[in-house]
């Protein structure tokens, strides 16, 4: 039914976020990318477009919630080792991010994460289905 997934995420400075998301080996597509907004390519058929608040403002109705003082939402990204679930939040935080939460071992899943640089919660993780338990 759904192709394709925007993420909408409301930022303070499009060039720090720019060059935050490019420290994590990201790319932005310039079609759709300028001062105003940014398409993040996050993974095939995947994207998040950052938008410096005022224009994001124009597309609710609602006040712009902070996401350093409360989470709405948990951008949770699926790798393919748990060395690279390490190396992401890594480079993350080498980039400025915060860790949160500690990370945390399941066994047939390990998973870490960050907050981004105006606050977004970010989750990568890393997880064997076949070793899942039945039902969680």
């Amino acid at each position: 039914m759904f192709r394709q997934i925007f993420v909408n995420l409301p930022i303070q400075d499009m060039a720090r976020s720019q060059a935050f998301f490019k420290a994590l080996g990201l790319t932005f597509n310039p079609r759709f990318t300028n001062e105003q907004g940014a398409c993040l390519e996050i993974g095939e058929n995947f994207y998040a477009m950052l938008l410096v608040k005022p224009f994001f403002q124009g597309f609710v109705q609602k006040p712009i919630s902070d996401a350093h003082q409360s989470t709405e939402v948990i951008l949770a990204l699926s790798v393919d080792s748990r060395a690279e679930v390490e190396e992401v939040v890594r480079k993350a935080v080498a980039a400025g991010a915060t860790r949160i939460p500690e990370p945390k071992d399941y066994g047939f899943m390990f998973q870490d994460g960050f907050a981004d640089l105006d606050g977004h919660q970010w989750e990568v993780f890393w997880m064997d289905e076949a070793a899942a338990p039945a039902q969680m």
